[in-house]
């Protein structure tokens, strides 16, 4: 039977305890004949007690903490498989969505390290972030998704309520509400013209605003059903036209000036594991 950790803990605790007391007042006993003696050998092995049930105590705490910090890591592990799950869902409907989502996801990796962002935890939510970007895509007609022509007002306003159903989506799973910002903000506009809610300038949380200079450089680059890939300089020079406008200028900065190494740490290779 599968004991809890406090209960573990405290009934070894309960079994050394009575050990102790239970052998070592026969040693004293064995050992010293007078009074005093007994009572110094007596605050000796008290003292000696607490030493030795501190420690024990410690590496039984440590252990559980280990216990506790592994099934940890498989828990969200689980979590990264269910988001790999969900992208697999685009990739059997889409093929380019596939490359695109761990393109721009590393990119993205790269550019917020570049940017500042540095603490291990914000990053894994930007990870899953990136990686979620598009699932809202999921809820949008193939017809759609895959038109070689220019869409209709009709089919715009479709395409543009993906960032929604991305945000309902992540919504129910507890563990995706922190990495929510880029699936719904990242076609958000400096300039106020983006949608979903029409965000303008810093009111666009700052994962969406990075975000949105790596998705469209990725757009750009690449070859879609709708258009074929831009040379890598007519992007850059689309990026800086851009600053003020679609995108956040100091980030756009920060993108160019960087560009080179952010693109060459972030070369498709192994797995993410950060």
């Amino acid at each position: 039977m599968d004991i809890k950790p406090q209960y573990r803990i405290a009934l070894v605790y309960l079994i050394v305890g009575f050990l102790w007391v239970f052998f070592s007042d026969r040693v004293v006993e064995q050992m010293f004949d007078s009074k005093e003696a007994l009572t110094s050998a007596q605050n000796v092995k008290g003292w000696l007690f607490i030493c030795v049930t501190t420690v024990l105590l410690c590496w039984l705490v440590r252990q559980a903490l280990r216990a506790v910090e592994k099934k940890h890591r498989q828990l969200v592990r689980s979590y990264d498989e269910t988001i790999r799950g969900w992208v697999c869902v685009m990739d059997i409907r889409h093929q380019e969505t596939r490359d695109h989502t761990l393109r721009v996801t590393r990119m993205m990796l790269e550019f917020s390290q570049c940017y500042g962002i540095t603490d291990t935890r914000q990053l894994k939510f930007i990870e899953r972030g990136a990686t979620l970007h598009d699932i809202g895509k999921i809820g949008i007609s193939d017809s759609i998704l895959t038109k070689p022509g220019s869409l209709t007002d009709e089919e715009m306003e479709q395409i543009r309520q993906h960032p929604v159903i991305a945000a309902e989506l992540m919504n129910k799973v507890s563990f995706l509400k922190p990495c929510m910002d880029i699936p719904l903000y990242h076609h958000e506009h400096w300039d106020g013209s983006g949608y979903p809610e029409g965000l303008k300038g810093e009111d666009i949380p700052v994962v969406a605003r990075l975000f949105s200079i790596v998705d469209v450089w990725d757009a750009l680059s690449h070859n879609r059903v709708y258009k074929e890939a831009w040379s890598e300089a007519q992007v850059l020079e689309y990026l800086e036209e851009q600053a003020g406008k679609q995108f956040d200028p100091d980030m756009v900065q920060v993108f160019l000036e960087n560009y080179r190494g952010i693109r060459q740490r972030a070369r498709v290779g192994e797995p993410l594991d950060r």
